[in-house]
C-alpha cells in the first residue's frame, strides 16, 4: 500500500491536480467578456497590471485590506489555517525529501517545533472555521453539506499527519492515511471550491485590473469606462 501510495497514485493526483488546474485557468480567462472586460486590459495593461498585483498582495497580507481589519478574529483564524495549510505541505521535513526524491523540487525544511507549531495552528483555527459557519445565521444560511466536506478532506491531512507524528496507534497505517488523505485532496482541487488555492490569484488579479483600469483607477483620463 505504501508503495502504491507514494508511487502511481501520487503521479495520478498530482497530474489530475495540475492538469485540471490549468483547464480550470483556461477556461476562467476564456470566461471574461471580451466587450467588458479583456478589450480593456488588452488597451491599459500597465493601470491594470499594477491593479492586479496591488490586489493579490494586499489580499495575501492579514489585516491588509478593509474586510479583513473589520473582522480581526475571523482574519487571524483565516491566516492561521491557510499559513499552515502552505508551509507544512511544502516545507515539512519529510514532505521536503518526498519532493526531491520524486521532484527534483529542493525546498527548505521547517524544524519541528515550528512544524508543530503550524500544523496545531491550521487545526484549531480549521475547527474555528467549522464553528463559524455553524453558530453564525448569516454564514449558516449560505453552508451546504459540501462547504463542510471540503473542510474535513482539507483537515484530514493534518490530523493523520499528527497522529502519525505522536505514533498513537500503528505507525505504518496512520502514515499511510495520512499520504491517502493528502492524496485525495489533490484530486478534489480542480473539482471544488478548493480550485480557490489556485483560482484566487485569477480572480483578484481579474478585480484588481477592473478596478485599476475601470472603476476609478484611471481617473482623470478620457478612460470611456
Amino acid at each position: 500500500m505504501h508503495e502504491f501510495l507514494t508511487g502511481i497514485f501520487f503521479w495520478i493526483a498530482a497530474s489530475v491536480c495540475m492538469i485540471g488546474m490549468l483547464v480550470r485557468f483556461v477556461l476562467y480567462f476564456k470566461g471574461l467578456s471580451w466587450q467588458l472586460d479583456r478589450v480593456a486590459y488588452k488597451a491599459h495593461p500597465i493601470p491594470g497590471l499594477k491593479g492586479a498585483f496591488r490586489s493579490i498582495y494586499k489580499w495575501v497580507i492579514p489585516f491588509g485590506t478593509y474586510g479583513w481589519r473589520t473582522q480581526p478574529f475571523i482574519t487571524i483564524v483565516f491566516f492561521g489555517f491557510h499559513i499552515g495549510a502552505v508551509c507544512i505541505p511544502l516545507f515539512l521535513a519529510g514532505h521536503t525529501i518526498f519532493l526531491d526524491s520524486k521532484l527534483g523540487i529542493s525546498l527548505p525544511a521547517l524544524g519541528a517545533n515550528a512544524a508543530d507549531f503550524l500544523t496545531w495552528t491550521a487545526v484549531v483555527s480549521a475547527f474555528f472555521l467549522i464553528l463559524r459557519r455553524i453558530v453564525l445565521p448569516e454564514v449558516r444560511i449560505l453552508t451546504t453539506l459540501n462547504d463542510y466536506f471540503i473542510l474535513l478532506i482539507s483537515l484530514a491531512p493534518f490530523i493523520t499527519g499528527l497522529i502519525a507524528r505522536y505514533q498513537v496507534g500503528d505507525y505504518s497505517f496512520w502514515l499511510n492515511m495520512h499520504i491517502l488523505s493528502g492524496e485525495l485532496l489533490l484530486l478534489a482541487i480542480p473539482f471544488t471550491k478548493l480550485s480557490h488555492i489556485f483560482l484566487f490569484f485569477a480572480s483578484r488579479a481579474q478585480l484588481g485590473m477592473d478596478f485599476g483600469i475601470k472603476r476609478g483607477g484611471m481617473k482623470g483620463t478620457k478612460m470611456a469606462w
